[in-house]
Formats: C-alpha cells, structure tokens, sequence
C-alpha cells in the first residue's frame, strides 16, 4: 500500500505544473486522428451522392489505414534524424493537406488519394504523441497520460460519427473534411509553441546504430491490401479470385518479411502460433478488426438508400457502439484476474453475435435491433481488449513485450484495412458495382455481414483457447 500512494499523483498538482495541459495539446492530433476515422461512414451517403463512385467505398478506410500503418511505423524512427517538434509540425501539415484534397475532391480517385495524405499524417501524429510521454513526461506519471489518450479515443469515437452527420446534414460533407484542414493547422501551430524544451527541438542521437526502416515489408503489407480492394471493384470470377489469392498471399509474405527483421521488426516472433496465449490473442485481434468492418464502412450508406434513414439516426446509433465500448470497459476494469479468461470470452461471443444480428437487422430496417446490435458489439470489444491486450503482452518473452504491446494496435489497422477492402469485394458482388439504389442495397445488406460469420467464429475459437490467466 505504501508503495502505490507514492506513486498516486494528484491531478490538480499535475495540471498546475503545466505538464497535463502541455500533453492535451500533443493528444490534438490522436483526437484529429481518431475523429477523422470514425466520422467517414456518416459522411459518405452524401459523398457518393456527389461523387458518385460506390463500388470504391471501401477504399475509403483501406487506404487511410495503409498511411496510418506506415507513416505510424516511421514516425518514431524519424525522430532519430529530425527533431520531436519539427516531426509533429510537419505531419500536422500534412494531415491538413490531406483533408484539403478530401474536402475539395471532384471525384473519388482525387478523394482516395487525399486519404492516404490524411492516413500518413494521422498516423505519425498519434505515434509521435506516444514519443512525446517517453521523451518530454517524468516517467511517474505516464499511467495518468495513458489514461488521457484512453479517454481521448473515447471522446473521438463519440464524436466522429456525429460531427460528419451533423455537418452532411445542415452544411456539406464537404465541411466535414474541412474542419480537420483547420484542425490540422492548429495542431501545427500548437506544436510550435508547446514544444520548446531541448528534448523536443533537438534529434535523438543516443550514438546507436539505427535499425533497418521495414521498408520491402510495408510495401508489401500495402501492395497486398491495394490487391484485395481491386479485386473488388470489377467483380469477374477468375480476375477476382487472382487478385484476392494475390493479395493474401502478400498478407502472408509481409509477416514472413516481418520476421526477418528481429531489429525492426513491427511483431513478435510466430504472431499466429496456435499453442501459446499470445497467437490466439493476435488471432482474435485480427479476426474481428476484419469481422466487424462491416457496418462501420457500409451501414448508414445502406440505412440511408435502402430504408431511408436520417443519416443523423446512422451517426447516433455508431455513436452508442462507442459508448458501449467505453462504458463497459470501465465497468469490467477492476474484475480480478481469475475472471479474465472468462470476460474476454463472452466479449468475443457479444462481438460475433452483434455481426450475426446486424446480417438480420440492417435488411430489416430495424432500428432498436440495429441499435442493440451495435450496444452488443462495442460492449463486447470494450470488456474483451483491455484483457486481451494483457494476456498478449504478459505471455510475450521479456525481450518482446514492448514489440507485442505495439504489434496490437498495428494488427487492428492491419485488420481494418484488410476488412475494409474485402466489404468492397462482397458489396460489389452483391449488387454495388451495379450503382446505389434501393434494390442493390437490399441485395448486399445481408451478405455483407453473413460473409465475415466465419472470422467471427475464428475469433470466439481463439478467445476459449486462451489459457487462464495463471497460465498465460
């Protein structure tokens, strides 16, 4: 007891000192960031609208998630070459820029391609906002920072989805991406201010060889997912099944690539490896990251054209899916380890049984059960991560539990890329490639979320083979 009241810290005591408030405007790029990846689902029944284009919608998340992954995996590196502040400018910048492309894009290529600018500068400013509690903080309040950034993502993942509906439905989706073109400049313009101290304006130099930048790797990763999304966007059964086939395989080759890699190396050693605690809970992650990007990418662009729904009732309803998750991860923090297993289980039940209902409910129009679905699946991500996350980085070797705390976050984007992409080959087989109405939607609303049941099942198979906690 005498050792956790030394190490409590006092809030006021740590906003008085300047180092909460200074830390608030580092985190205003996770929050651009983190809003900007939830709100593009409200936003885009009114995009395509506009921009027609349909059959690409699910490049919208794939390519935002490839930038993300690897200007996040550079970003760090960088600070090696160029200081913390000059890092943080310029990827604010160009996360601006990237939003400046989106919000005056004349067609969906210009507006895909202004993504991945986006991706390139969120991703470095939330990796750099990680740097930045490990060069700029005292080390005894990092837990207080990390609890910032948690509620940070909570806050965005709330407000994304709202800001793009209320913005679509009184201004323009256009004013959507216009508001993080300012947002990213006064992020910009916060880091020159914020970050004075030498720790920020020099570069790291600590006289250690630096590792090898995973360039063939990431550029594989990022081949393949290109690969998968084109094999959607004219649907021809053996054209299709090549691309995909290739882009899987490009999956497969970036781990073995990966793994070559020991110094510099985005995951742990045999990340899939079935017998130990930690490949069933990187199983799971990648799984459902793939499983559920269903709704998130498709479901108010269908809600909207197939019953006709507000898209402000879409952006509520995702909305509550973060609610969910937020609510009940406080609710679950404090269960004792016994029970770990246990919870992480019935998490992942919940998250495949939101998927299941969605398959039901989004043909139907059903608004309570679409609601309760989303409830249902955040709720079960919101109790399953946070334990899941300690069995993964607990049972990895001393020498690779930072590589596996990283590789979490890293596989979720890998998954939601790859999930992303696949929605587009299921949508456009469906009936998307044939242009949006109110028939094609019908025709793709339950297979879009019957096709990824068996990743869900996946998912659960990895969550009961996780050991209990003594063992892992």
């Amino acid at each position: 007891m005498a050792e956790s009241t030394a190490v409590r810290v006092d809030w006021r005591v740590l906003w008085a000192s300047g180092d909460l408030a200074r830390f608030c405007f580092i985190c205003l790029g996770i929050l651009l960031h983190a809003t900007n990846e939830t709100m593009v689902a409200t936003v885009m029944p009114a995009m395509v609208g506009e921009l027609s284009g349909v059959e690409l919608v699910g490049w919208s998340l794939a390519v935002y998630e490839i930038g993300a992954i690897t200007a996040g995996a550079a970003a760090g590196r960088m600070t090696s070459y160029v200081s913390l502040r000059t890092n943080m400018v310029v990827a604010a910048l160009l996360y601006s820029a990237g939003a400046l492309i989106c919000a005056t894009s004349p067609s969906m290529p210009i507006f895909l391609a202004g993504r991945v600018v986006e991706g390139l500068g969120g991703g470095a400013l939330v990796s750099l906002a990680f740097v930045s509690v490990e060069r700029l903080f005292p080390k005894n309040i990092w837990p207080q920072l990390f609890g910032v950034i948690s509620a940070i993502w909570g806050v965005a993942a709330f407000s994304g989805p709202m800001l793009g509906a209320l913005l679509s439905e009184y201004l323009s989706w256009r004013w959507a991406f216009g508001v993080f073109v300012i947002g990213g400049l006064v992020a910009a313009l916060a880091s020159l201010v914020v970050l004075r101290g030498p720790a920020a304006t020099r570069r790291r130099s600590d006289g250690m060889a630096l590792p090898r930048f995973p360039v063939a790797a990431l550029a594989v990763m990022a081949a393949s997912v290109v690969l998968i999304a084109l094999a959607g966007v004219k649907v021809e059964p053996l054209r299709s099944s090549l691309l995909l086939g290739a882009g899987l395989g490009g999956i497969a080759l970036f781990f073995l690539l990966d793994a070559r890699l020991p110094a510099a190396r985005l995951f742990p050693s045999r990340p899939f490896n079935l017998k130990t605690p930690l490949g069933n809970g990187l199983i799971m992650v990648a799984a459902f990251s793939v499983a559920t990007c269903s709704f998130g990418v498709y479901g108010p662009l269908i809600l909207t054209s197939l019953h006709g729904i507000p898209v402000l009732t879409t952006g509520y309803i995702i909305a509550a899916e973060s609610i969910s998750w937020s609510v009940l991860s406080i609710l679950v923090a404090n269960a004792p380890p016994e029970r770990e297993r246990g919870i992480v289980l019935a998490g992942a039940l919940m998250i495949a049984g939101g998927v299941a209902g969605f398959a039901y409910a989004v043909p139907a129009g059903n608004i309570p059960l679409i609601l309760a679905c989303a409830i249902l699946q955040g709720g079960g991500f919101g109790i399953a991560w946070p334990f899941v996350t300690r069995i993964i980085v607990a049972s990895a070797p001393p020498s690779e539990q930072t590589i596996a705390s990283s590789a979490i976050p890293t596989m979720q984007r890998i998954g939601y890329a790859v999930g992303a992409a696949t929605c587009g080959i299921v949508a456009n087989a469906s009936g998307f490639s044939q242009g949006l109405s109110g028939e094609t939607a019908a025709s793709v609303a339950s297979w879009l979320f019957l096709a990824f049941l068996p990743l869900g099942v996946v998912g659960c198979v990895a969550a009961w083979r996780l050991p209990p906690t003594s063992a892992s």
